[in-house]
């Protein structure tokens, strides 16, 4: 899915905050277990004084005296058996710390008695990591069946000539992943049971895959139930980032909020054209050979067969719409128009939702609105690691 079913990992603050609750019980020295603790972010260091915005939303300053024990541990290290010793002049804005409080501070100060951090380019590094697995190691598509007894998840994905089944093997030691309502944040999925999962769902998987890319023995799993809206945009508000679209399905207006997270793209007009024959008439479609013929490109790369490596079938059959669509340049809010048609992919909702993938200058993709909203899914399933890489 997009950055959205996009994002996700040891990096992340959700799971940080759980290695740090792990080390917090262990490691309070003696004499000290009275000792409060916060978790969050440096925002701001001055002389021996640390500003740090908590997980909790609160600003705390806390003096790190010398005697102070500062360890640094890698984004998803459970114990201190290997970390650093550092210095106060190591820690840096962005970073994330675990401070413990000294309760024989002096009245009316705050003093760390500890600190625990995680340095911010180990989390860049570590997210980069896990971004770049899921993309090796992972698959997505829409939930074709689901078996709980045997753990057994069949995906399809792709569309057209790239459309292939994939079966999710699970087991009990697999960790499976739901994206909250009306959430895209792989810090707020919850982990829940498979039979949770159903037809129609997205669902993204991380694990060992056989050969041909068509089986899986799942690490992870991370899914959710979204929903696909197809319209006309009728107004929008670039105070509130939002835009509202009467949806051609309900024929009723959707009010869909556009975050820094969703994936925008416009769709060059012979492009729409020649995207659209495919998904109507075939990979060997006159019109799609022909729109590719006259040279369908776009600023941020081309489609002319190329996508998959097959060079052949008329030019269009050959190449991956998905890869096509990963492609095009990014647009925002202030791009769009009222009269606009537009596809989503959104959070699930009736009169208000939240976009994740949303693709602009699909007028000729709404002759063709199943195969249209299958490659839309597809490729919000398939663009990259959930919300970001598995954070």
């Amino acid at each position: 899915m997009t950055s959205k079913m996009k994002t996700m990992v040891s990096g992340s603050t959700a799971r940080i905050a759980l290695v740090f609750a792990l080390l917090a019980a262990a490691t309070i020295p003696a004499g000290a277990q009275a000792a409060t603790r916060f978790l969050g972010t440096i925002t701001a260091l001055s002389g021996n004084t640390l500003t740090v915005k908590t997980d909790a939303g609160e600003t705390r300053q806390v003096q790190v005296p010398s005697t102070t024990v500062l360890k640094r541990i890698a984004p998803g290290q459970k114990d201190l058996s290997t970390a650093a010793d550092m210095q106060f002049s190591d820690l840096a804005s962005g970073d994330r710390v675990l401070v413990k409080l000294d309760p024989d501070s002096p009245a009316g100060t705050s003093q760390a008695v500890q600190i625990i951090a995680i340095k911010a380019e180990d989390v860049a590094l570590k997210q980069q990591t896990d971004r770049e697995d899921w993309q090796k190691r992972g698959v997505g598509g829409l939930v074709k069946s689901v078996d709980p007894a045997s753990g057994v998840i069949v995906l399809t994905s792709g569309v057209g000539a790239t459309a292939k089944t994939i079966t999710v093997n699970t087991t009990r030691t697999t960790m499976l992943k739901r994206y909250a309502p009306a959430s895209v944040s792989f810090d707020q999925a919850k982990p829940a049971p498979i039979d949770a999962i159903h037809a129609g769902d997205q669902l993204r998987a991380r694990g060992t895959k056989n050969a041909d890319g068509a089986e899986i023995a799942a690490e992870e799993v991370i899914s959710g139930t979204f929903r696909n809206v197809s319209g006309t945009i009728t107004s929008l508000d670039s105070a509130t980032s939002t835009l509202v679209v009467k949806d051609l399905a309900s024929k009723k207006q959707v009010t869909v909020h556009i975050t820094a997270d969703a994936q925008m793209k416009r769709l060059p007009d012979r492009m729409a054209q020649m995207l659209a024959a495919r998904l109507k008439g075939g990979s060997g479609g006159a019109q799609a050979q022909n729109a590719s013929a006259s040279g369908a490109q776009h600023s941020g790369g081309q489609w002319s067969g190329q996508g998959n490596g097959q060079g052949g079938n008329g030019g269009a059959g050959g190449g991956d719409p998905q890869q096509m669509l990963s492609h095009l340049p990014a647009i925002q809010l202030a791009d769009l128009k009222k009269g606009d048609a537009v596809m989503l992919v959104s959070t699930d909702g009736t009169n208000e939702v939240t976009a994740i993938t949303l693709l602009a200058g699909v007028e000729p993709l709404l002759e063709a609105p199943a195969a249209s909203q299958n490659l839309l899914n597809n490729w919000s399933m398939g663009s990259g690691a959930p919300d970001a890489g598995a954070q």
